[in-house]
């Protein structure tokens, strides 16, 4: 009960600051408006391209690449934000488990809404019509989930290594990689309107990968922490 109380305050209080500057949201959602309008634009300019209904494959990847650097941009600096002073002060209230809990579900929050909202734009931009709209909007969220719980546990290891961003790349590029290539899988099929039994092998495969990030993460942390 002491961590879910930990945790739910430490939560409000992540959601608090970012009510206030709104510097992530705001960043990574003018990163993605100008993003997906940059690619429209270089597409519709390209000789023999078909238009914004054209190559669904690339309208695909394209997608899960933009999504990729905004989950970089929003969630690399969950913990390099944050000073030394104030972490301090976390290790006199709260235990490990409840810091790293409440950053990743911040962090998952934060994706969530910015996922829909991308998603949202880009069909503006790029309107293709979904063979499966529902799973589609539930792979982005199994997207944001995912990015969320892996960048914030890299983040972390990187917090203590001196802030070194090159470490941060380095340790994601190992556990992404599967995650995006599942992820472009399953939302492939989404869009082909394919029968959702032949999907529920990718959506197993990235539940399985979250659950041993958010254990690795509450197994390791507390170890970095006392550092």
């Amino acid at each position: 009960m002491e961590l879910i109380n930990q945790t739910w305050s430490l939560l409000k209080k992540e959601i608090l600051l970012e009510w206030r500057s709104k510097y992530a949201f705001n960043g990574v959602l003018l990163y993605v408006v100008s993003t997906v309008f940059v690619c429209y634009i270089s597409f519709n300019l390209t000789p023999g391209f078909e238009g914004s209904s054209g190559y669904p494959v690339a309208w695909n990847v394209l997608f899960w690449i933009i999504m990729l650097f905004a989950s970089v941009n929003a969630i690399a600096k969950s913990f390099m934000q944050e000073s030394k002073s104030r972490l301090l002060y976390y290790y006199t209230i709260a235990s490990p488990q409840a810091i790293i809990l409440s950053k990743t579900i911040y962090n998952v929050l934060l994706m969530s809404l910015l996922s829909i909202l991308a998603l949202l734009i880009y069909e503006v931009f790029f309107t293709k019509t979904l063979g499966d709209p529902l799973f589609y909007f539930l792979s982005v969220l199994l997207g944001a989930i995912s990015f969320s719980t892996v960048f914030t546990m890299i983040s972390a290891i990187a917090s203590k290594a001196g802030n070194n961003g090159t470490l941060m790349a380095i340790l994601s590029f190992p556990v992404i990689i599967p995650v995006i290539l599942v992820l472009i899988h399953l939302s492939k099929n989404a869009m082909d309107g394919l029968d959702r039994s032949v999907n529920y092998s990718n959506i197993g495969v990235l539940c399985l990968i979250n659950v041993i990030v958010i254990a690795t993460s509450l197994l390791l942390f507390p170890y970095l922490w006392r550092d």
